[in-house]
């Protein structure tokens, strides 16, 4: 089993939508996760998260690499490859260079049109590291987002300004830059109750450090509830 960390992944903007709020976090929930099916990390838990200012994942025990993976090449036809006196043709010693081997580290495959010369090979997997930007910034992309903007003097295209990221996993930052913005371990509370930078050490500190000291309920359905709770009491 590979080794793994939490991942924590926060856009901040200005204010979104309000109407399309939901609708741009559940697509980026799907689409994140579909990124990292695709390259093979595996993760667990997913929990959205999705504020007026902000898009967010935390993604339990996501894994730091790409599993290893063996793949087979296949050759030249075993008359091709070598003399009527058994020696290794040009043809043999060719495929067995491109593959970095010698030709008796080849094996022979059988199929219904003739025996091949083959070799097995075992690519080593990336980092999460170097995967993590590309399923970000693919996911952001994809977006359903009828007309994207640009503002100042950045040729980036989002919904909104984009003002910061917020991208760890474990407790590293993931060096990137997507949308303009250089990712950092830094979040943003309230607009007006918070509006200081707020340090996240690790992913799991995320929502509760964000709610006690940025007075921001990050979650949105949570969001949503206390918002009913406060009209009913009204």
């Amino acid at each position: 089993m590979s080794e793994c960390a939490d991942l924590l992944f926060e856009l901040g903007t200005e204010e979104l939508p309000p109407t399309a709020l939901k609708r741009l976090s559940e697509a980026l929930t799907n689409e994140f996760t579909t990124g990292l099916n695709r390259v093979g990390l595996t993760h667990g838990e997913v929990t959205p998260f999705a504020t007026p200012r902000r898009l967010g994942l935390l993604i339990k025990a996501c894994a730091l690499q790409q599993p290893d993976r063996e793949t087979e090449r296949r050759g030249p036809a075993l008359q091709a490859a070598f003399d009527k006196a058994g020696n290794p043709t040009s043809a043999a010693k060719g495929f067995a260079k491109s593959c970095g081997t010698d030709v008796d580290q080849l094996f022979r495959i059988n199929t219904d049109k003739g025996e091949w010369l083959a070799y097995r090979l075992i690519e080593t997997g990336k980092s999460a590291a170097e995967l993590l930007p590309e399923i970000a910034e693919t996911s952001l992309n994809r977006l359903p987002i009828p007309k994207r903007m640009r503002w100042g003097a950045s040729e980036a295209l989002f919904v909104r300004p984009v003002h910061w990221l917020l991208f760890l996993h474990g407790e590293a930052v993931v060096p990137c830059t997507i949308l303009d913005a250089q990712a950092d371990r830094y979040t943003y509370g309230h607009r007006f109750h918070h509006p200081n930078a707020i340090a996240i050490e690790r992913p799991m500190e995320y929502r509760e450090k964000l709610q006690n000291e940025g007075v921001v309920i990050a979650h949105f359905e949570q969001r949503m509830e206390k918002i009913r709770e406060q009209v009913e009491t009204t």
